[in-house]
């Protein structure tokens, strides 16, 4: 498990003056929770922010990508989209790109409790 990290540091000093997020580490990167409910991860010392059917097409839209990696040798795509370096480095829209991930999250969660009452 990697340890936190000036990058890992630098993320959470960014994003905390809008919501309390955390970092667990988890597969080689770190996971970016609010409220116990994951909302971004880091790789390779770039963040990836929760996408679902209602934000994608505004990620996709802006120009980002999907985290993407390897699993057996076959490519497994995430539903977390790459944050531009602009999109960090501009307070208003990170406001608006990290409250549309955590509603992402959010909803995923939703979803999930939903499906395993079910079951």
């Amino acid at each position: 498990m990697p340890k936190s990290s000036p990058f890992v540091s630098s993320v959470l000093e960014r994003f905390n003056p809008f919501a309390p997020v955390t970092a667990r580490a988890m597969f080689g990167g770190h996971g970016l929770y609010v409220e116990g409910v994951m909302f971004a991860l880091i790789a390779d010392e770039q963040v990836y922010l929760k996408a679902d059917a209602q934000n994608q097409p505004f990620f996709m839209k802006a120009g980002s990508t999907p985290f993407v990696y390897d699993r057996k040798d076959k490519p497994v795509t995430m539903s977390y989209y790459l944050l531009p370096k602009a999109i960090y480095d501009d307070l208003d829209l990170l406001r608006v790109w990290l409250e549309s991930a955590i509603e992402a999250a959010r909803r995923h969660q939703v979803k999930k409790k939903t499906t395993m009452r079910r079951s």
